[in-house]
């Protein structure tokens, strides 16, 4: 599979309200109903709301008043995510025309992705990764697991016996600690602040 890597700027955005031509192309992936059946007022605000907050390292309830109910918003981002939203619009982005007018809309789709990847786990984390999509992480690559390392790890990697002589178990002292670093880099940073997990750029 070719991976193409994109370069998008995702640094001090200021969200504007989404054009009818991005809502277009968004609007086939959302959730248009509520889980009782009800029909969602206005999905292009609410979209515009998890967007704009995306934008910032604030919680949900510091959403201003005029896009909504901080916890509607927040119900409704969750809603999606567990609906694997941005899963399908990272490989949408992926597989799209440059001039399709979902591109447009990458950098905000990688900054609410930083948001799901707490609520989607490895898996999605993977995923990024292997579409090249890095912005879309949670924190900088390099202090977040990389679950395609750890399986490389997992399956590849047997230590020889422990050898008798002392240049021989001088080697394997040094393969074993280039594993274990492999293994830290595999296993990623167990606490990332939240202002460099969602802020990062």
């Amino acid at each position: 599979m070719k991976i193409r890597y994109f370069s998008y700027s995702i640094r001090r955005m200021t969200p504007r309200p989404l054009t009818p031509l991005q809502f277009s192309a968004l609007l086939p992936y959302l959730l248009p109903r509520s889980p009782a059946g009800r029909q969602i007022g206005d999905l292009r605000a609410r979209m515009d709301a998890i967007f704009a907050l995306a934008c910032t390292t604030a919680p949900w309830r510091a959403i201003p008043p005029e896009h909504g109910n901080p916890n509607t918003i927040a119900r409704y981002f969750r809603r999606l995510t567990h609906a694997g939203l941005w899963e399908k619009l990272l490989e949408a982005l992926k597989d799209n025309e440059p001039t399709h007018p979902l591109n447009t809309l990458a950098p905000l789709i990688f900054r609410a992705c930083r948001r799901a990847v707490r609520l989607r786990g490895l898996k999605f984390i993977a995923l990024i990764r292997r579409l090249g999509f890095l912005q879309a992480l949670n924190g900088p690559p390099s202090k977040l697991p990389d679950p395609d390392l750890s399986e490389i790890i997992r399956t590849t990697t047997t230590l020889p016996p422990v050898p008798a002589t002392r240049p021989q178990f001088d080697a394997y002292l040094a393969l074993t600690r280039a594993l274990r670093q492999l293994h830290r880099c595999a296993s990623g940073v167990k606490h990332i602040p939240r202002v460099i997990r969602l802020g990062w750029s």
